[in-house]
């Protein structure tokens, strides 16, 4: 189970991306598809075009990590931008929700408390929450 410090936010592109790109191809896809720097800290997630595989693009005190998973078997549901934007911020519940294969448009969340915003992470243009 991979576990995320609070500050640390997930954007989900909704393109699917290429597989073969490596560090540089997956940091020029945040730049160019989602409009955010890779260097910020975040987690950035791409799925291939048939939603077999995943890879995690984040940036670590001194170089870019890439972590990868492969399914033998189904695929991993795509989660779309509300507004149709290029990516989708999802919180850590949600992708791990992702990761084992569990549908979130049929779980039912109950109501919590959430924090505001504040100004260290201003509300990406591609957020629809």
């Amino acid at each position: 189970m991979l576990s995320f410090p609070s500050n640390v936010r997930l954007f989900l592109a909704n393109a699917p991306a290429d597989m073969r790109k490596g560090f540089d191809g997956l940091s020029t896809l945040v730049e160019s598809d989602l409009g955010m720097s890779p260097l910020r800290g975040d987690l950035f997630i791409f799925l291939n075009r048939r939603g077999t595989q995943v890879r995690i693009l984040f940036w670590d005190r001194d170089g870019y990590c890439v972590l990868a998973k492969r399914l033998e078997q189904g695929t991993f549901r795509r989660v779309r931008a509300a507004d149709g934007g290029a990516g989708v911020e999802i919180d850590a519940g949600e992708f791990a929700m992702l990761l084992e294969g569990i549908d979130a448009r049929h779980v039912r969340r109950r109501k919590r408390y959430r924090k505001p915003e504040d100004a260290a992470h201003p509300q990406s243009p591609d957020d629809s929450r």
